[in-house]
């Protein structure tokens, strides 16, 4: 049997059975716009979070009277410590200069530079910034604290900041992942049950088709076959009203919201194969595993 011949029945049972197929469709469409919404939203906030934990750095402090020798072998044994990503060194002018542009007005008061030597250190892993604090600082049998060069003044490790900054995008990037996790498992779930609606309502016409000799395959392709199609037309049309709301709403927002122009966000291109593959495979998964009970006769 040709593949035209399915098709065609395909078409014919979507007319026939207009209020389940509708319905079919109508639930593929909702669910792939929500999706379609939700998935670069979810990208954003969680290249956002990860934004936020790349800033956590640790900043060492030179003494007053350390010198260019003295910052370079400090340099080298943070360089060879674990858990250490890259270190930078910041000279006391470099640091002026870039306050003074920050704040001109108080920086002209001082009259004098402040500011010490620092060396930038940022970890390899966020999480571990509070670790690499305490490896640069150890403690002292006595309790106290001491730091692994001479020269080395104090240690800024804004933990208050830093155990904020890691729990807030602890939290966001869980809470994301969490929801696009619920998000398509109901996504799956609702299209594959009004699918199984659209089959249990024609339940009779596939059993007569069974008892008359029909094979399996002979009544399981059309259905399988509609499905695709409804599946293909609702995401179509998710698609189709996605990038209305892009061209719309978006574009001329990209420059106000550095969120919404996040290199990490997937692309339109993208996002418009993986919705219309999804709304095409849940449709005739479901509709395949709908079938099965009723082509037990």
């Amino acid at each position: 049997m040709r593949l035209g011949f399915f098709i065609r029945e395909a078409f014919t049972s979507i007319s026939r059975n207009a209020v389940p197929s509708f319905a079919a469709l109508a639930s593929v469409l909702v669910t792939l716009l929500v999706l379609g919404v939700f998935i670069p939203i979810v990208q954003a906030t969680t290249g956002a979070a990860n934004d936020v934990r790349g800033q956590v750095i640790v900043n060492v402090y030179m003494k007053s009277d350390a010198t260019a020798a003295d910052a370079q072998r400090v340099r080298g044994q943070l360089t060879e410590l674990d858990g250490v990503k890259s270190v930078q060194y910041v000279s006391k002018d470099t640091a002026y200069a870039q306050e003074r542009r920050k704040n001109p007005a108080a920086y002209d008061l001082l009259g004098s530079n402040p500011l010490p030597d620092t060396l930038r250190v940022t970890p390899t892993n966020p999480d571990n910034a509070l670790a690499l604090v305490s490896a640069i600082e150890p403690q002292t049998p006595g309790g106290g604290r001491t730091t692994i060069d001479p020269s080395i003044d104090s240690v800024g490790s804004s933990k208050d900041n830093t155990d904020k900054i890691l729990t807030a995008t602890r939290v966001v990037k869980l809470t994301t992942g969490l929801l696009a996790a619920l998000l398509i498992v109901a996504s799956v779930l609702l299209i594959s049950n009004t699918i199984r609606l659209s089959v249990f309502s024609r339940r009779r016409e596939i059993q007569v088709m069974k008892l008359v000799g029909a094979t399996d395959g002979f009544i399981r392709w059309p259905f399988v076959l509609e499905a695709v199609i409804l599946g293909a037309l609702g995401a179509l049309l998710a698609i189709l009203l996605l990038g209305v709301m892009k061209v719309a709403l978006v574009d001329p927002l990209v420059n106000d919201f550095a969120l919404l122009s996040a290199p990490s966000t997937i692309g339109f291109g993208v996002l418009v194969a993986v919705l219309l593959g999804a709304g095409i495979a849940v449709s005739a998964l479901g509709s395949a595993i709908s079938m099965r009970r009723f082509l037990q006769v």
